[in-house]
């Protein structure tokens, strides 16, 4: 097959997992647009209208060599969800809409000492205590809640701020990308609204796809780089998604609100508001960067003060300080960002503002950016599954940086709407059903959170990583699987 035909889009198959659109100027387009798929996968992002999101996508004023679409790829708002869009930061554009909602909605591992044998028998005991202990659900509700004050103190200060208050030790900072702190953050940027909705959401899980995991490490693929990344056979990990929850949301919806009012002229040329961007320089741009940063240091204070409850927790039911237990930071990425970043455009450096919305960040060995402890093995990448699945550790790909900018995918990918899943799906079963035949936990708010996320909702986890690990851009070095999972 050398072409694939979607609805009027066709796609070149440039090389194996490699597909174009073509540019046409005709039609507004202002580069090509790539999906990075197996046929299999192409199959399922054809699926809805994540192939026409993408051709949008290459419409943004000064977008860079391609619009992208990760293997996980599927329908978002605007801007597909695992889709990627690097454009110059000084002649270009941001938009919000190609960030997300749910700013630096991202995932944290942290790698223990434990064996699963030392879990076995505990399974029921440790969920019970998770979802008592970690805040979850839709609304409010935090592990700390404080006054607006204290939330512009997080907001400017991210992990630094958690580490002075003792929910951090250094070593979680150390093993955080930019260490926890986006230096551009400007809490005066962030709406009032917004400050008040993320006031008592401090250490909160959320609702939808956002969970407290804990796993096993059921394979190595690279034993000298999981050496590295502290990973082996057997061993018990955690994992954390959520990101800057209401907080994150409010801040993204006045932008968009305000770029629409305050650029329509601009905005008008693109051909799905949703895309909604301001012009690189313009004070709303400018405005919105140093709201978007802040929001960034929001959610990674979020999933640290879930990880200090969780090391808590721990420590009860396993009556051992977490120190002995080795509860470590193994790293926490970010997605839905806008973050600027030199590349080489055709042998020029420049200076991009790259949107990753439902992407991660993979940058290969040698990158400036990365944390001492891994700049000579590459940045880990932690890409979850659903609950009846397992999630992959990688590293990040030689080849990241000359194919999406140094990026991956983020997890499986949906196949499924939220309303459909609840329709195909009855909570309490998939939770029988886990517990029954895989011996996975699950315990969530309600049973249409089990519904919603049931294994059958999402694509092929293995298929999505082996697509990134065949084409260099995130490398396979450790598979987990879950032994008990909280929802909101």
């Amino acid at each position: 097959m050398t072409t694939y035909d979607a609805d009027g889009i066709t796609l070149h198959k440039v090389r194996d997992y490699v597909w174009e659109i073509p540019q046409d100027e005709s039609e507004g387009m202002r580069a090509p647009a790539r999906v990075l798929a197996s046929e299999a996968l192409l199959d399922e992002i054809a699926d809805d209208l994540t192939l026409q999101q993408l051709k949008n996508a290459t419409h943004l004023p000064g977008i860079q060599k391609y619009a992208l679409c990760m293997p996980d790829g599927h329908q978002g708002y605007g801007f597909p969800v695992g889709g990627v869009g690097a454009t110059d930061a000084e002649t270009g554009c941001i938009s919000p809409g190609a960030v997300g909602f749910d700013i630096n909605c991202g995932v944290r591992m942290m790698r223990t000492n434990l064996s699963y044998e030392d879990v076995r028998g505990k399974e029921e005991e440790l969920v019970e205590a998770l979802f008592e202990n970690v805040p979850s659900g839709l609304g409010g509700g935090g592990i700390f809640e404080g006054s607006v004050a204290d939330v512009n103190r997080i907001l400017q200060g991210g992990v630094e701020w958690a580490l002075a208050e003792g929910w951090a030790v250094p070593e979680d900072l150390a093993h955080c990308e930019d260490e926890g702190k986006r230096p551009d953050a400007e809490p005066s940027k962030v709406p009032e609204e917004a400050k008040e909705r993320g006031r008592n959401q401090v250490g909160s899980l959320g609702s939808g796809n956002h969970f407290l995991e804990v796993q096993r490490v059921t394979d190595v693929f690279r034993e000298d780089v999981a050496a590295e990344f502290g990973l082996e056979e057997d061993q018990v990990v955690v994992l954390i998604h959520c990101g800057s929850r209401g907080l994150g949301h409010q801040t993204c919806q006045d932008y968009v609100r305000d770029i629409e009012k305050r650029h329509s002229g601009f905005v008008d040329q693109l051909p799905d508001k949703d895309l909604a961007a301001a012009p690189a320089g313009s004070q709303l741009a400018e405005d919105y960067y140093g709201a978007m940063c802040a929001c960034i240091n929001f959610a990674w204070v979020n999933r640290q003060l879930i990880m200090h409850r969780t090391r808590q927790v721990f420590e009860d039911v396993f009556d051992r300080d977490w120190e002995a237990m080795e509860m470590e930071l193994l790293y926490d990425v970010a997605h839905n960002i806008a973050k600027k970043e030199m590349h080489n455009v055709n042998g020029e450096e420049k200076e991009l503002f790259v949107h990753r919305k439902g992407a991660t960040r993979a940058f290969p060995a040698g990158r400036p950016e990365l944390p001492p402890a891994y700049r000579d093995v590459g940045q880990p990448v932690i890409i979850p599954g659903s609950m009846g699945a397992g999630s992959y550790v990688l590293r990040g790909g030689e080849n990241s940086l000359a194919e999406t900018f140094g990026s991956t995918a983020h997890g499986a990918g949906r196949l499924m709407s939220r309303t459909q899943a609840k329709q195909d799906y009855w909570g309490g079963d998939v939770q029988t059903e886990l517990r029954e035949q895989q011996h996975v936990y699950v315990k969530a708010q309600s049973g249409a959170t089990i519904a919603e996320e049931a294994p059958g909702v999402y694509k092929d986890v293995d298929e999505v990583v082996r697509v990134s690990d065949e084409l260099g851009i995130g490398d396979r070095v450790a598979r987990t699987f879950p032994v008990c999972n909280i929802k909101g």
